[in-house]
């Protein structure tokens, strides 16, 4: 552009594709293509020359970035623009004849400022003005009677005939073919519906798409923190847009220079491999310096910002140096479920599975500098490899307000390079009430797998990918009394090891060596159970059952299973499934399989159009003890209730209702009052069934959410465990209706005063 400074730019390799990436800082104007023709002008003449471009950024101040489709636009315009300027039959056309040449040369500066010009500044104006001025010249054609004049003037509409033809065929024109109607010259609405560039302060690497899609529909909206969260549906796609907001992409330019500063001091500080095991330390000091820090270079630069405008920055601060950035603000929302981001980073936005709205795109569009940086961290965090040797991570992530499992892949397992998914996890245990509410659960079944934990069983829970075999295991944890020890083993932390410990169970974590793992400190998960079994009488739940602790579980299921419950999830879709991979794949006798007492299957059930998915648990099914090779043959499986489609619900079978359960006799054998009698187990589970939902009706009814959560659900259980001890002392026996009324005259009570 005349009388300005030529902008530097350069080429980077993100894989194989090509970044043009242009420092904008010395231009005059602003560097939106959408927004103005001299930012437009600039691009296109670069990529005349760069044709490979797969993604442009445009830095100034904020990093604005175009993607390969806005990209492929503009450099189909370029390559017209290439071909004019060279192509001798349009600027450089010189005539057949001095007739022909002559008039050439009349139209030939008009010609020039529309390619020239226009075209890079203005394609479709370049194109509305030459369709104007091919029309003028088909009426001076027709009003020629002179014949070299007429051969002459052919020629030229041709010439303008063909420039129409070429910008026909660009992405550009075909999308707004219609709108052009009335076009006025230096209207760039038309480009905004074209160009939507995702906007980053260039202390970020990570973009985010800041405008939803035009034809996009806002279907919900809501608040996580400091972060405003939109969910819009587009035409024509089953997909949702998960569209955030968060604080960072809405301070004004005092601010980002203010963390661009503090986030240059900071990078100069390298925390060492040991503090990162420290993850809360390290984040409370950073946060700690760069509020200082802030405070200090905000006051030199003469600006005053409020406390909590120095909180929340040092927070964006933190985030972005030791933090995770933008996955710190998805796994804040407690809806978010699932994460993904896939291979090769910055090609796609991250995915989310979300807890109303099932699998969603988002508008972050992570790089390969993001993907790089996470990996480096959770190698840190972690303490175990990631390289060629190792290329399988499983980790944990915990930041304040949220917990996830994270599973991690590099070269050569996935040839792209990193990827990425992380599976949020409450902060707080799951609860049957919480289960009753969501509809994954009946009262009915929460009353039997409370009546099954109390009586020490051994249980599996097994379910498909995603099935919930976690949460519904954490959920029976809050079913063991208090004064119960319990001894959790896990590769990967996932079950809420604080949150218990604060409701004041009496609990132990062992972190063990993952299967896919080598290389490392850790202890193998087969001599984890073992060690489990050297610490006294205790509850012992595994995380997950995947090789070899398989067998050692079983010895502690034969230790335990009448002492305290034995519990472990497993991937299994039905309970021969488990028994398959049990007893085949992890080499487990069959004789040792019957320690297992209980196989709960939970298994995500889609809606009639494939759109929903909604978790469930699907069977309660016992394993009976006196079948010898097969036992889906000799019936050693015995459905105690059953999920049906037709109804969505969980239904107990006749040999539940008829009392044919060689379990629950066992549980019954060892309690005075049960001994013989069916009748009295079956009020004792219809009991514990009526309290879970008395819990989730009042819950609603008082608008206290906060009452089928861990905390107030592990108070009820106590309280009706004394009741319980108080109504026998009393009369000589578990009266189930007086228990019942003595512990609601105790709810009510507690819902009261917890609304003085």
């Amino acid at each position: 552009m005349p009388g300005e400074k030529r902008a530097e730019y350069s080429l980077a390799k993100e894989g194989a594709e090509e970044i043009l990436k242009i420092d904008a800082n010395s231009w005059s104007h602003i560097p939106g293509i959408e927004d103005d023709e001299q930012a437009m002008g600039r691009v296109i003449e670069l990529l005349s020359q760069l044709p490979s471009v797969y993604r442009i950024i445009i830095n100034q101040r904020r990093n604005y970035s175009y993607g390969p489709e806005q990209t492929s636009m503009l450099t189909e315009i370029a390559t017209v623009y290439n071909y004019l300027i060279k192509a001798k039959r349009i600027l450089s056309y010189a005539g057949t004849t001095p007739i022909s040449a002559a008039y050439y040369a009349e139209k030939n500066p008009y010609l020039q400022n529309l390619v020239l010009g226009l075209l890079p500044r203005d394609p479709l104006g370049c194109y509305a003005e030459t369709k104007r001025f091919l029309r003028e010249e088909h009426i001076a054609l027709q009003q020629e009677n002179n014949p070299s004049l007429r051969e002459a003037k052919t020629e030229f509409v041709q010439l303008l005939t063909e420039m129409i033809r070429l910008l026909e065929k660009t992405k550009i024109v075909k999308y707004t073919e219609k709108e052009l109607e009335g076009y006025h010259l230096g209207d760039r609405s038309i480009y905004r519906t074209l160009f939507r560039p995702t906007i980053t302060p260039d202390f970020l690497f990570t973009r985010v798409m800041a405008q939803p899609p035009i034809d996009a529909e806002e279907i919900d909206a809501y608040s996580v923190k400091d972060n405003e969260v939109t969910i819009y549906r587009k035409r024509n796609d089953v997909s949702k847009l998960y569209h955030i907001n968060p604080p960072e992409f809405k301070l004004d330019e005092d601010k980002y220079e203010l963390l661009q500063l503090a986030r240059n001091v900071l990078a100069e500080y390298r925390p060492k491999e040991k503090e990162f095991l420290e993850p809360e330390k390290i984040r409370r000091t950073f946060f700690n310096i760069g509020r200082d820090l802030l405070q200090e270079l905000s006051q030199n630069k003469g600006m005053t910002l409020s406390y909590e405008e120095i909180e929340q920055l040092a927070n964006i601060l933190v985030r972005y140096t030791v933090g995770f950035g933008l996955i710190e603000s998805l796994l804040q929302d407690e809806k978010i479920q699932d994460i993904t981001v896939n291979s090769p980073v910055g090609k796609n936005p991250i995915f989310l599975v979300h807890q109303d709205y099932d699998e969603c795109y988002t508008n972050i569009l992570p790089t390969k500098d993001d993907a790089d940086s996470w990996a480096t961290k959770f190698r840190l965090l972690s303490g175990r490899p990631l390289d060629e040797a190792n290329p399988i991570l499983d980790t944990e992530l915990s930041i304040p307000g949220a917990r996830a499992r994270v599973a991690i892949l590099n070269n050569p397992l996935s040839p792209s390079g990193l990827a990425f998914a992380l599976r949020r996890q409450r902060d707080n245990p799951w609860t049957l009430p919480l289960f009753i509410q969501r509809k994954m659960i009946t009262p009915l079944a929460a009353g039997l797998m409370s009546f099954l934990i109390d009586g020490g069983r051994t249980i599996l829970v097994a379910g498909t990918r995603s099935a919930g075999k976690t949460s519904l295991l954490t959920s029976l944890m809050v079913e063991i009394m208090k004064k119960t020890r319990i001894v959790t083993c896990e590769d990967t932390l996932e079950i809420p090891i604080d949150s218990f410990k604060d409701i004041g169970y009496n609990i132990q974590s062992m972190k063990v060596r993952s299967a896919l793992t080598s290389g490392t400190s850790e202890l193998a998960a087969e001599e984890g159970v073992r060690a489990s079994l050297r610490l006294g009488d205790s509850a012992l739940i595994v995380g997950e059952i995947r090789s070899k602790e398989a067998q050692a579980l079983y010895e502690a299921m034969r230790i335990g299973a009448l002492a305290n419950v034995v519990m472990g999830t497993i991937h299994g879709a039905d309970p021969y499934s488990v028994y398959d991979r049990v007893v085949n794949d992890l080499q487990v006798p069959k004789t040792s399989f019957k320690a297992t007492d209980i196989i709960l299957v939970v298994n995500p059930i889609k809606s009639v159009d494939g759109l929903k998915k909604s978790k469930r648990l699907v069977s309660i099914s016992e394993v009976r003890k006196t079948w010898e090779n097969d036992p889906l043959l000799e019936g050693g499986f015995v459905d105690l209730m059953k999920y049906h489609a037709d109804n969505d619900t969980l239904e107990p079978t006749t040999d539940l209702t008829n009392g044919d359960s060689e379990v629950l006799k066992s549980i019954a054998g060892n309690v005075k009052e049960w001994a013989g009698s069916w009748d009295a187990i079956w009020d004792n589970i219809l009991l514990r069934s009526k309290m879970k939902q008395t819990i989730v009706d009042f819950s609603e009814l008082a608008k206290q959410p906060d009452l089928l959560e861990a905390p107030f659900v592990v108070e009820s259980n106590d309280v009706f465990h004394r009741i319980s001890d108080d109504v026998k002392q009393e009369v000589g026996s578990l009266d189930t209706q007086r228990i019942y009324i003595t512990w609601e005259n105790w709810l009510k009570k507690s819902i009261k005063l917890r609304t003085l």
